[in-house]
């Protein structure tokens, strides 16, 4: 029996990135000795073993047969007689499979160093096209890694348009796309995902709603780059420089202006009401997708209300204190934050406007505590009850707003 270090830790140490996971692949063994040694067993579809004391996951060498569509389409073969090479021609990219023996030493059947230091994403063989989900995988790595130079190899992205062209994308359940697509939302460079999956087909294919906006064309003056879908591309890196590794904050950036694609041609580059238009694609998205309830609505509120928030300084008291009771920002801080986040995100996703200055965060965040000062004691101490409380502690949260902007003029 013996054990290697193998993918995404061994790749991460030969670019210098924190190692976050240590995976192990086991060789020459079979489940019962590791269940003797003290291993738990966690493996649904294949043999995985938790480490007795590490916790680190090991799990049997293994290979995999083509047996149908999609990502459970698969049987695997997993015992003593199944070769480390073997393990590794099965994985997706040559930079995942490298595999690092407890002297360091590596086997690199694949050449993922050579990769790894081309800054290339590459498929490890004609296998790759059996599982849809590599698709996501390959963009996601490129939202991880564009940032270091690295970019999807002529041959692999052929692959994928092929695969989408077969319609092996069609066949990817909800949960697996909506779990790749939030790694890709908390990565550095989230712009990459979108357009990897652009240039391959599968952007229309799973999120046809975002497809729809390369193309519409926007108001110079405000948007020097024109076009919607760069825009949201521009917005999603802006998002992750804001709050990095935010996955929520990137999937408001990410469907924030889904109503521009359906403005009428002849209103075009205006999108006058895009924000209460996004809302019937982005429902539809949500609901696709099985978006967590949390990202489905903080969407809808960014969706709907980020314009309001860009001429914050503009509002009347009344309509701010409204806006900040339909973030339910009074009793839940941390959401008005992510909120603001994503709508500085969309100020700064401009062309030549990524380091402006967004002032109406300030505001509403001031808005806010000034609001949070009014409670129901003070009122109740007054004699009031019932609606006349909630009445009377509007007013008084108005009043606040309304005396604190006089600190904050529209700059």
């Amino acid at each position: 029996m013996q054990t290697y270090l193998v993918g995404g830790a061994v790749r991460d140490k030969l670019l210098g990135r924190p190692v976050v996971d240590h995976d192990h692949v086991v060789v020459g063994a079979m489940p019962e000795e590791l269940l003797a040694l003290g291993y738990r067993p966690v493996g649904k579809d294949f043999p995985v073993f938790l480490h007795p004391r590490t916790g680190e996951e090991y799990a049997l060498a293994r290979t995999e047969r083509k047996t149908g569509r999609g990502y459970h389409g698969f049987v695997f073969q997993a015992d003593a007689t199944v070769t480390l090479e073997q393990d590794l021609a099965r994985r997706d990219l040559t930079i995942n499979a490298i595999a690092a023996d407890e002297h360091g030493v590596l086997t690199d059947p694949y050449d993922g160093v050579r990769d790894i230091e081309a800054r290339v994403l590459r498929h490890v063989s004609p296998a790759f096209v059996e599982d849809p989900v590599r698709v996501l995988r390959v963009a996601r790595f490129a939202a991880r890694f564009a940032s270091l130079g690295f970019t999807v190899a002529g041959e692999t992205m052929a692959l994928m348009r092929q695969m989408v062209a077969d319609g092996e994308v069609d066949h990817l359940v909800p949960e697996r796309v909506w779990a790749e697509t939030r790694k890709a939302l908390g990565e550095s460079q989230p712009s990459a995902f979108l357009r990897v999956l652009r240039e391959c087909g599968a952007l229309a294919v799973l999120f046809p709603e975002i497809d729809a906006l390369y193309g519409v064309p926007q108001r110079a003056e405000f948007h020097p780059e024109i076009d919607c879908g760069v825009h949201v591309e521009m917005v999603l890196d802006a998002a992750a420089r804001i709050a990095p590794g935010n996955d929520v904050v990137g999937f408001c950036a990410l469907t924030h202006d889904l109503g521009k694609a359906l403005t009428p041609a002849g209103e075009l580059p205006r999108h006058v009401g895009h924000e209460h238009r996004g809302l019937a694609p982005l429902r539809a998205l949500n609901a696709r997708l099985k978006v967590p309830t949390e990202h489905a609505a903080l969407a809808e509120l960014v969706c709907r209300e980020h314009l309001n928030a860009h001429r914050a300084f503009e509002l009347k008291p009344a309509t701010v204190l409204k806006l900040l009771s339909a973030l339910d920002a009074l009793r839940r801080p941390a959401r008005l934050d992510a909120f603001l986040a994503a709508c500085e995100a969309d100020k700064r996703g401009r062309l030549g406007h990524e380091n402006d200055e967004y002032p109406q965060a300030i505001y509403l965040r001031d808005a806010r505590a000034a609001a949070a000062t009014v409670n129901a004691a003070d009122f109740v101490s007054r004699g009031l009850t019932g609606p006349a409380i909630g009445k009377a502690m509007e007013n008084a949260r108005t009043a606040a707003i309304a005396a604190l902007k006089t600190n904050h003029p529209p700059s």
